[in-house]
């Protein structure tokens, strides 16, 4: 068993992390705003996922891996910086109007996956994992992979609970304020940089 004290340590950790904008929020809170509630629910779907498996994957030894192989580190940093370009690339590409008409047609797979593969492709996800979990984990509390379970469902619901408040913030906003064919062109310009930014920084390591 846990002592009373970690989970309140781990949830702090957790929740200093969550605030910070980030690829997940930032997606989270754009699909919410553009296709809406229940895409923005599913993208938290994908990213809750793909997060849980960060938690597995370090605790079976995937973030030392990764931190001692500087060239495997090194293709996940491009395979996922890639990806979060592709994403702002397209957003600095689309107009507003093109952009409600995808909006229409988005389908709730489309969603999930895109949130589960932004987080996935994400390699400081795995390395967060690696560096936070064995601070929580310890052999006199017994079987470690159980434990790093515990602590990926913990951090999965954590996520979740930001997750949705971004969904019904993004989504709220989106019903009130009706933007104008400029305003959503610099929106998505904006969101689009934001998104090269991060994948640049991702790159750079």
């Amino acid at each position: 068993m846990f002592e009373a004290s970690i989970p309140a340590a781990y949830f702090a950790a957790l929740a200093a992390v969550y605030v910070l904008p980030g690829p997940d929020m930032a997606l989270v809170m754009g699909m919410s705003a553009v296709n809406g509630t229940r895409a923005g629910l599913c993208c938290t779907g994908g990213i809750a996922a793909a997060r849980f498996l960060h938690v597995m994957a370090s605790g079976l030894g995937m973030a030392a891996l990764l931190s001692s192989q500087p060239g495997l580190l090194r293709a996940v940093c491009w395979t996922g910086g890639g990806y979060l370009a592709w994403l702002g690339w397209k957003l600095w590409r689309v107009a507003p109007g093109e952009e409600r008409q995808e909006a229409r047609t988005a389908s709730p797979w489309a969603a999930t996956l895109r949130g589960f593969l932004t987080n996935l492709l994400n390699p400081k996800a795995l390395l967060f994992c690696g560096l936070l979990l064995p601070q929580f984990v310890s052999h006199e509390q017994g079987p470690l992979l159980p434990q790093f379970a515990w602590l990926g469902v913990f951090l999965v619901l954590t996520g979740c609970l930001f997750d949705v408040a971004y969904v019904v913030t993004a989504s709220g906003l989106s019903r009130h304020f009706r933007l104008s064919t400029r305003i959503g062109r610099a929106r998505n310009r904006v969101m689009g940089s934001f998104f090269l930014a991060l994948a640049a920084r991702i790159v750079a390591g």
